[in-house]
């Protein structure tokens, strides 16, 4: 069994400072906070660190190796958010047999027409199943469940953002099926809709969630409301519209020092370079509608999109903390930033076992050194990370 204590470090619990408090670690869940530190136990010492839960990166495209470089930045939870089960289903197997990778959950394969996107993105992927009439849908979402989806994906994307000309793009009509399919067997929809009218069409057809914000224009007053209204989330994923806006966060992100040691020269590539395929004003649209929805008091929570080698602006781990920073430019306070990587992702995705520095729960600990409820930047600044405590 191993049992320690982190001492001496200010402990963020995944929604406020607690101040400097022991973190007792028993077998691989948190056993105290802030309690009698036991005679005899190993101590770990935290002093000029700031303990925290184990980060979330909300949205991803992963693979083993991903998930062992995410781990490494203290990233000990991805939320793939489309993948192919053959490689995903033995991916989730050594996940659950080691803790040198971090955690994954998935939906498997997203919906999205024959030929629409992201088919004109990816290489080498075998047929893609799909539903081209509302009734098709309920097969579609049991074989999804099949292959050990946690929630659906929906695909509404025309591809003129990425530059891909005109895609099929997936009827209204098939989102609410999805939806109305999903929910009757206790699963999320979340839907990829990059522009005010698609964004719109999905709240309307009841997703949970949207997997990006919309740029590809000044948002509307009235769709604020409707996603405050529907109770709906978004994960921003400011990190791959940078890339796609030709912003040079991932460059910038590649010079750091807590970075490039950590990555291979094809990663630091990957990450200093920009797919640059919408105007550069597009991104200052993201970044007010971010604020819009803070306001109106949506939910919102970290994500970066990082994907493979060929997906340009973003690494798997590093750019979970640039996206922390990239939030505190739309008005989000360091700590709010730290929540929407931590508690947040925890409570909308139903795990009550992560997210939180709390008795009882899996000892996925990052240990940091500064204070990032200051200083956002010092999230970068890892000690140690912890993934069930080990």
């Amino acid at each position: 069994m191993n049992h320690f204590v982190i001492t001496g470090a200010h402990v963020f619990d995944g929604e406020n400072s607690l101040g400097t408090v022991d973190v007792e670690v028993a077998d691989g869940r948190i056993a105290s906070v802030g309690g009698t530190r036991p005679d005899g136990v190993d101590l770990i010492d935290g002093a000029g660190a700031t303990l925290l839960p184990g980060l979330i990166d909300a949205h991803t495209h992963t693979d083993e190796q991903s998930l062992r470089q995410a781990l490494t930045f203290g990233v000990t939870t991805e939320f793939d958010m489309l993948s192919m089960p053959q490689q995903m289903i033995p991916v989730r197997r050594k996940v659950a047999a080691s803790n040198d990778l971090a955690d994954v959950l998935s939906p498997s394969i997203g919906l999205t027409p024959t030929g629409g996107h992201p088919q004109q993105l990816r290489k080498g992927d075998p047929p893609w199943p799909t539903a081209t009439r509302p009734h098709e849908v309920a097969a579609f979402v049991e074989a999804r469940i099949a292959e050990g989806a946690d929630y659906l994906k929906v695909l509404v994307e025309d591809g003129q953002l990425f530059g891909s000309g005109s895609l099929p793009r997936l009827a209204p009509e098939l989102v609410e099926a999805t939806v109305r399919e999903s929910h009757s067997r206790g699963k999320m929809v979340l839907a990829h809709a990059m522009t005010v009218k698609t964004a719109g069409q999905v709240i309307d057809a009841g997703v949970d969630g949207l997997s990006h914000l919309f740029f590809d224009r000044p948002h509307t007053a009235e769709l604020i409301e409707k996603i405050a209204t529907a109770g709906a989330f978004v994960i921003p994923t400011l990190t791959v519209i940078a890339s796609i806006t030709g912003e040079p966060a991932g460059r910038r992100l590649a010079e750091d020092a807590r970075v490039f040691p950590k990555l291979t020269p094809e990663w630091l590539d990957n990450l200093s370079s920009a797919m640059a395929t919408s105007p550069r004003e597009h991104f200052g649209y993201a970044v007010e509608t971010l604020a819009a929805l803070k306001k109106a008091g949506v939910d919102i929570l970290a994500g970066t999109d990082a994907a493979h080698l060929g997906a340009p602006g973003m690494a798997h781990g590093a750019s979970l903390h640039d996206e922390l920073r990239l939030l505190t430019t739309a008005g989000f306070t360091p700590t709010e930033a730290l929540r929407a990587a931590t508690s947040v992702p925890a409570r909308r995705f139903g795990l009550p076992d992560r997210g939180h520095i709390k008795p009882g729960l899996r000892a996925d600990l990052v240990l940091v050194d500064g204070d990032p409820t200051v200083t956002i930047s010092d999230s970068l600044s890892i000690r140690r990370v912890w993934r069930n405590g080990s």
